[in-house]
Protein backbone atom coordinates (compact mmCIF):
# COMPACT_ATOMS: atom_id res chain seq x y z
CA UNK A 1 0.00 0.00 0.00
CA UNK A 2 1.41 3.72 -1.03
CA UNK A 3 2.33 6.02 1.88
CA UNK A 4 -0.67 7.66 2.98
CA UNK A 5 -0.26 11.37 3.24
CA UNK A 6 1.77 12.19 -0.05
CA UNK A 7 -0.12 14.42 -2.66
CA UNK A 8 1.29 13.25 -5.49
CA UNK A 9 0.70 9.68 -6.78
CA UNK A 10 2.32 7.89 -9.66
CA UNK A 11 0.56 4.60 -11.02
CA UNK A 12 1.33 2.06 -14.32
CA UNK A 13 -0.20 3.12 -17.44
CA UNK A 14 -3.48 1.64 -18.53
CA UNK A 15 -4.21 0.37 -22.12
CA UNK A 16 -6.78 2.86 -23.27
CA UNK A 17 -9.43 0.03 -23.82
CA UNK A 18 -12.22 1.27 -22.99
CA UNK A 19 -15.58 1.93 -24.74
CA UNK A 20 -16.12 4.94 -26.99
CA UNK A 21 -17.83 7.58 -25.35
CA UNK A 22 -12.08 27.66 -18.78
CA UNK A 23 -12.10 28.38 -15.00
CA UNK A 24 -12.70 31.52 -13.20
CA UNK A 25 -10.17 30.22 -9.91
CA UNK A 26 -6.50 30.20 -10.05
CA UNK A 27 -5.03 27.39 -12.45
CA UNK A 28 -2.73 26.89 -9.38
CA UNK A 29 -5.68 24.87 -7.38
CA UNK A 30 -6.38 22.33 -10.41
CA UNK A 31 -4.93 19.02 -10.81
CA UNK A 32 -1.22 18.74 -11.73
CA UNK A 33 -1.68 16.24 -14.83
CA UNK A 34 -2.02 17.51 -17.82
CA UNK A 35 1.72 16.55 -18.55
CA UNK A 36 0.24 12.87 -18.45
CA UNK A 37 -2.50 13.11 -20.91
CA UNK A 38 -1.47 12.56 -24.61
CA UNK A 39 -0.51 15.06 -26.88
CA UNK A 40 -2.29 17.54 -23.78
CA UNK A 41 -5.48 17.37 -25.57
CA UNK A 42 -8.53 18.96 -25.21
CA UNK A 43 -12.09 19.53 -26.42
CA UNK A 44 -13.66 22.58 -27.74
CA UNK A 45 -14.44 23.53 -24.46
CA UNK A 46 -10.76 23.37 -22.67
CA UNK A 47 -11.61 20.15 -20.95
CA UNK A 48 -8.82 17.28 -21.63
CA UNK A 49 -9.81 14.28 -23.68
CA UNK A 50 -8.00 11.39 -21.64
CA UNK A 51 -10.02 8.29 -21.02
CA UNK A 52 -7.92 6.86 -18.32
CA UNK A 53 -6.70 8.17 -15.12
CA UNK A 54 -3.31 9.99 -15.43
CA UNK A 55 0.01 8.18 -14.55
CA UNK A 56 1.11 11.23 -12.27
CA UNK A 57 -1.39 12.69 -10.17
CA UNK A 58 -1.13 15.63 -8.27
CA UNK A 59 -2.89 18.32 -6.86
CA UNK A 60 -1.52 21.50 -4.89
CA UNK A 61 -2.03 21.38 -0.74
CA UNK A 62 -5.26 22.56 0.48
CA UNK A 63 -5.28 26.10 1.29
CA UNK A 64 -4.56 27.33 5.25
CA UNK A 65 -7.46 27.04 7.68
CA UNK A 66 -9.37 24.65 5.28
CA UNK A 67 -10.99 21.55 5.21
CA UNK A 68 -11.25 19.41 1.63
CA UNK A 69 -14.25 17.71 0.44
CA UNK A 70 -14.63 15.65 -2.75
CA UNK A 71 -17.67 14.39 -4.55
CA UNK A 72 -17.57 11.20 -6.80
CA UNK A 73 -20.06 9.01 -8.54
CA UNK A 74 -17.66 6.30 -9.06
CA UNK A 75 -19.95 4.06 -10.86
CA UNK A 76 -19.11 0.94 -8.88
CA UNK A 77 -16.88 0.81 -6.16
CA UNK A 78 -15.61 -2.48 -7.02
CA UNK A 79 -14.87 -1.58 -11.07
CA UNK A 80 -13.39 2.01 -10.24
CA UNK A 81 -11.24 0.05 -7.75
CA UNK A 82 -9.77 -2.00 -10.98
CA UNK A 83 -9.25 1.63 -12.87
CA UNK A 84 -7.22 3.52 -10.35
CA UNK A 85 -9.78 5.29 -7.78
CA UNK A 86 -7.38 4.58 -4.47
CA UNK A 87 -4.43 6.55 -6.49
CA UNK A 88 -7.07 9.49 -6.69
CA UNK A 89 -8.04 9.55 -3.17
CA UNK A 90 -4.37 9.29 -1.93
CA UNK A 91 -3.32 12.14 -3.79
CA UNK A 92 -6.53 14.44 -3.30
CA UNK A 93 -6.68 13.30 0.66
CA UNK A 94 -9.82 14.50 1.33
CA UNK A 95 -11.88 15.35 4.90
CA UNK A 96 -14.69 14.31 3.72
CA UNK A 97 -15.24 12.02 0.78
CA UNK A 98 -18.85 11.25 -0.51
CA UNK A 99 -19.07 8.72 -2.96
CA UNK A 100 -22.28 8.08 -5.11
CA UNK A 101 -23.32 5.07 -7.12
CA UNK A 102 -21.70 2.62 -5.28
CA UNK A 103 -23.21 -0.35 -5.65
CA UNK A 104 -22.32 -1.99 -2.73
CA UNK A 105 -24.34 -4.70 -1.32
CA UNK A 106 -23.07 -4.41 1.92
CA UNK A 107 -20.43 -2.48 3.81
CA UNK A 108 -16.83 -2.99 1.95
CA UNK A 109 -13.86 -4.47 3.99
CA UNK A 110 -10.90 -2.01 3.01
CA UNK A 111 -8.36 -0.84 5.13
CA UNK A 112 -7.20 1.42 2.46
CA UNK A 113 -10.48 3.43 2.79
CA UNK A 114 -11.10 2.74 6.61
CA UNK A 115 -7.59 3.88 7.68
CA UNK A 116 -7.83 7.56 5.78
CA UNK A 117 -11.54 7.89 7.13
CA UNK A 118 -12.36 6.31 10.39
CA UNK A 119 -16.06 7.42 10.53
CA UNK A 120 -17.68 5.63 7.25
CA UNK A 121 -21.56 5.65 6.97
CA UNK A 122 -22.50 3.67 3.72
CA UNK A 123 -26.28 3.92 2.45
CA UNK A 124 -27.31 0.57 0.94
CA UNK A 125 -29.63 0.27 -1.74
CA UNK A 126 -32.43 -2.77 -1.38
CA UNK A 127 -31.40 -3.53 -4.63
CA UNK A 128 -28.74 -5.67 -5.13
CA UNK A 129 -25.95 -3.95 -7.14
CA UNK A 130 -27.75 -0.39 -7.30
CA UNK A 131 -27.02 3.35 -6.47
CA UNK A 132 -25.56 3.61 -2.98
CA UNK A 133 -23.68 6.75 -1.45
CA UNK A 134 -21.29 7.00 1.16
CA UNK A 135 -20.00 9.79 3.64
CA UNK A 136 -16.20 8.87 4.29
CA UNK A 137 -14.90 11.19 7.24
CA UNK A 138 -11.62 12.05 9.48
CA UNK A 139 -13.73 14.08 11.78
CA UNK A 140 -16.35 12.34 13.87
CA UNK A 141 -19.73 13.66 12.91
CA UNK A 142 -22.48 14.64 15.66
CA UNK A 143 -24.98 12.27 14.02
CA UNK A 144 -25.67 10.41 10.70
CA UNK A 145 -29.13 9.71 9.04
CA UNK A 146 -29.84 7.79 5.92
CA UNK A 147 -33.63 8.80 5.73
CA UNK A 148 -35.42 11.05 3.68
CA UNK A 149 -38.61 12.37 6.12
CA UNK A 150 -41.98 11.92 4.81
CA UNK A 151 -40.96 10.41 1.50
CA UNK A 152 -43.83 8.19 0.70
CA UNK A 153 -41.62 4.87 -0.52
CA UNK A 154 -38.93 4.75 2.11
CA UNK A 155 -37.57 1.65 0.69
CA UNK A 156 -36.91 4.02 -2.32
CA UNK A 157 -34.75 6.61 -1.15
CA UNK A 158 -32.57 3.74 0.45
CA UNK A 159 -28.53 4.34 -0.64
CA UNK A 160 -29.67 7.57 -1.76
CA UNK A 161 -28.67 9.86 0.60
CA UNK A 162 -27.04 10.71 3.78
CA UNK A 163 -27.03 13.16 5.82
CA UNK A 164 -24.18 13.88 8.35
CA UNK A 165 -24.37 16.68 11.13
CA UNK A 166 -21.13 18.52 12.45
CA UNK A 167 -20.86 21.77 14.86
CA UNK A 168 -21.12 24.13 11.94
CA UNK A 169 -23.05 22.73 9.41
CA UNK A 170 -25.10 19.52 8.22
CA UNK A 171 -23.50 17.64 4.79
CA UNK A 172 -26.28 16.36 2.67
CA UNK A 173 -24.83 13.60 0.32
CA UNK A 174 -27.30 12.30 -2.15
CA UNK A 175 -27.49 10.21 -5.35
CA UNK A 176 -30.73 12.12 -6.67
CA UNK A 177 -33.03 9.72 -8.05
CA UNK A 178 -33.10 9.45 -12.18
CA UNK A 179 -35.98 10.59 -14.58
CA UNK A 180 -35.60 7.37 -15.98
CA UNK A 181 -35.62 6.99 -19.93
CA UNK A 182 -38.40 8.27 -22.04
CA UNK A 183 -38.92 10.07 -18.50
CA UNK A 184 -40.63 7.18 -17.11
CA UNK A 185 -39.97 7.89 -13.47
CA UNK A 186 -40.34 11.56 -13.76
CA UNK A 187 -43.02 11.21 -10.96
CA UNK A 188 -40.84 9.55 -8.91
CA UNK A 189 -38.33 11.72 -9.14
CA UNK A 190 -40.78 14.71 -8.82
CA UNK A 191 -41.78 12.73 -5.25
CA UNK A 192 -37.92 13.26 -4.64
CA UNK A 193 -37.98 16.92 -5.54
CA UNK A 194 -41.02 17.93 -3.31
CA UNK A 195 -39.71 15.94 -0.13
CA UNK A 196 -36.04 16.89 -0.43
CA UNK A 197 -36.03 20.88 -0.77
CA UNK A 198 -38.73 20.92 2.66
CA UNK A 199 -35.92 18.25 3.88
CA UNK A 200 -32.94 20.77 2.83
CA UNK A 201 -34.88 23.98 3.91
CA UNK A 202 -36.14 22.70 7.49
CA UNK A 203 -32.09 22.06 8.00
CA UNK A 204 -30.97 25.20 6.83
CA UNK A 205 -33.16 26.77 9.20
CA UNK A 206 -31.16 24.63 12.12
CA UNK A 207 -27.56 25.23 10.43
CA UNK A 208 -26.49 25.70 7.24
CA UNK A 209 -26.26 23.27 4.86
CA UNK A 210 -23.88 21.41 2.20
CA UNK A 211 -25.68 19.88 -0.47
CA UNK A 212 -23.19 17.43 -2.54
CA UNK A 213 -22.67 14.51 -4.50
CA UNK A 214 -24.71 13.17 -8.19
CA UNK A 215 -27.75 15.50 -7.96
CA UNK A 216 -28.45 14.16 -11.77
CA UNK A 217 -29.58 17.57 -13.15
CA UNK A 218 -28.32 20.06 -15.50
CA UNK A 219 -29.36 23.13 -13.74
CA UNK A 220 -29.26 25.47 -17.27
CA UNK A 221 -28.67 25.27 -21.09
CA UNK A 222 -24.88 25.72 -20.35
CA UNK A 223 -24.54 22.85 -18.27
CA UNK A 224 -25.11 20.05 -21.02
CA UNK A 225 -23.18 19.81 -24.31
CA UNK A 226 -26.51 19.89 -26.10
CA UNK A 227 -29.39 21.67 -24.76
CA UNK A 228 -31.68 21.86 -27.23
CA UNK A 229 -32.01 18.78 -28.00
CA UNK A 230 -32.63 17.45 -24.60
CA UNK A 231 -34.76 19.65 -23.11
CA UNK A 232 -37.72 18.08 -21.85
CA UNK A 233 -36.69 14.94 -23.08
CA UNK A 234 -34.02 13.62 -21.39
CA UNK A 235 -33.71 12.66 -18.06
CA UNK A 236 -31.42 15.71 -15.61
CA UNK A 237 -32.72 18.33 -18.40
CA UNK A 238 -36.60 18.54 -18.09
CA UNK A 239 -38.81 21.70 -16.87
CA UNK A 240 -39.80 19.86 -13.77
CA UNK A 241 -36.42 19.24 -12.45
CA UNK A 242 -34.62 22.31 -13.28
CA UNK A 243 -37.64 24.26 -11.88
CA UNK A 244 -37.47 21.88 -8.55
CA UNK A 245 -33.32 22.92 -8.54
CA UNK A 246 -33.98 26.63 -9.20
CA UNK A 247 -36.59 26.75 -6.18
CA UNK A 248 -33.87 25.50 -3.67
CA UNK A 249 -31.36 28.00 -4.97
CA UNK A 250 -34.05 30.98 -5.23
CA UNK A 251 -37.23 29.83 -3.04
CA UNK A 252 -40.21 31.94 -4.54
CA UNK A 253 -41.34 34.72 -2.55
CA UNK A 254 -44.54 32.81 -1.62
CA UNK A 255 -42.00 31.04 0.60
CA UNK A 256 -41.38 33.91 3.20
CA UNK A 257 -38.33 32.95 5.80
CA UNK A 258 -36.72 30.33 3.46
CA UNK A 259 -33.05 30.58 3.05
CA UNK A 260 -31.32 30.74 -0.38
CA UNK A 261 -28.99 28.38 -1.69
CA UNK A 262 -25.40 28.66 -4.51
CA UNK A 263 -24.57 26.37 -6.81
CA UNK A 264 -20.99 26.83 -5.96
CA UNK A 265 -19.06 25.75 -8.68
CA UNK A 266 -21.72 27.54 -11.36
CA UNK A 267 -21.27 30.88 -8.78
CA UNK A 268 -17.23 30.86 -9.53
CA UNK A 269 -17.39 29.65 -13.27
CA UNK A 270 -20.59 31.75 -14.60
CA UNK A 271 -19.29 30.64 -18.32
CA UNK A 272 -17.54 27.54 -18.26
CA UNK A 273 -18.82 25.00 -20.49
CA UNK A 274 -17.63 22.62 -18.04
CA UNK A 275 -19.11 19.00 -17.46
CA UNK A 276 -18.55 15.98 -14.85
CA UNK A 277 -20.43 12.93 -16.59
CA UNK A 278 -19.10 12.17 -20.16
CA UNK A 279 -20.56 8.82 -21.50
CA UNK A 280 -18.88 5.98 -22.67
CA UNK A 281 -20.68 5.72 -25.66
CA UNK A 282 -20.61 7.42 -29.14
CA UNK A 283 -17.05 9.23 -28.12
CA UNK A 284 -18.44 12.03 -25.73
CA UNK A 285 -15.19 12.27 -24.18
CA UNK A 286 -13.41 13.16 -27.09
CA UNK A 287 -15.72 15.34 -28.25
CA UNK A 288 -16.24 17.09 -24.85
CA UNK A 289 -20.13 16.12 -24.78
CA UNK A 290 -21.60 16.18 -21.56
CA UNK A 291 -22.85 16.68 -18.47
CA UNK A 292 -22.59 18.68 -15.26
CA UNK A 293 -24.41 16.51 -12.73
CA UNK A 294 -22.20 16.83 -9.81
CA UNK A 295 -21.95 19.79 -7.80
CA UNK A 296 -21.57 21.48 -4.33
CA UNK A 297 -24.65 23.45 -2.81
CA UNK A 298 -24.03 25.67 0.07
CA UNK A 299 -26.34 27.40 2.16
CA UNK A 300 -25.94 31.19 1.03
CA UNK A 301 -24.58 32.02 4.09
CA UNK A 302 -21.81 29.70 3.94
CA UNK A 303 -20.42 31.09 0.69
CA UNK A 304 -18.05 33.76 2.13
CA UNK A 305 -16.38 30.47 3.75
CA UNK A 306 -15.84 28.68 0.28
CA UNK A 307 -12.03 28.85 -0.71
CA UNK A 308 -11.83 27.15 -3.88
CA UNK A 309 -14.09 24.79 -5.84
CA UNK A 310 -12.66 22.87 -8.76
CA UNK A 311 -13.88 20.31 -11.19
CA UNK A 312 -10.80 17.29 -11.32
CA UNK A 313 -11.67 17.47 -15.08
CA UNK A 314 -8.22 14.64 -16.00
CA UNK A 315 -9.32 12.37 -13.25
CA UNK A 316 -11.50 10.46 -16.03
CA UNK A 317 -11.36 7.02 -16.50
CA UNK A 318 -12.14 4.80 -13.22
CA UNK A 319 -15.84 6.17 -13.62
CA UNK A 320 -17.86 8.38 -15.87
CA UNK A 321 -18.13 11.06 -14.02
CA UNK A 322 -15.27 13.29 -12.61
CA UNK A 323 -14.60 14.42 -9.04
CA UNK A 324 -15.62 17.72 -8.03
CA UNK A 325 -13.26 19.37 -4.54
CA UNK A 326 -14.54 22.25 -2.86
CA UNK A 327 -12.26 23.58 0.18
CA UNK A 328 -13.98 25.82 2.74
CA UNK A 329 -13.31 27.17 6.15
CA UNK A 330 -12.61 23.95 8.63
CA UNK A 331 -14.46 25.37 11.50
CA UNK A 332 -17.44 24.37 9.44
CA UNK A 333 -16.91 21.08 9.59
CA UNK A 334 -14.13 20.39 13.18
CA UNK A 335 -15.70 23.52 15.19
CA UNK A 336 -12.45 25.27 15.74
Amino acid sequence: MPPKNKTAVKRKAASESQSDDEATQSASKKAKVSKDLPGSAVASNGQPTNKVLPVNISFPPRISGTVRLSTWNICSLASASKKGFKFYVEAEDPDVLVLTETKVNEVPVDPFLTSRFPHCTWAISSKKTYSGTAVLCKHKPLSVDTKLPGHPDPNSVKGRIVTVEFSGCYIVATYVTNAGQGLKTLKEKNTWNEHFTTYIRDLDKKKPVIWMGDLNVAPTAIDLANAKSNWNKTPGYTKDETEAFQNILNPPESTAGVGKFVDVWRQNHPEDKHYTYFSYRFNCRTKGLGWRLDMFVVSERLLEKVKMCEIRSEIYGASDHVPVVMEIESDIITGS
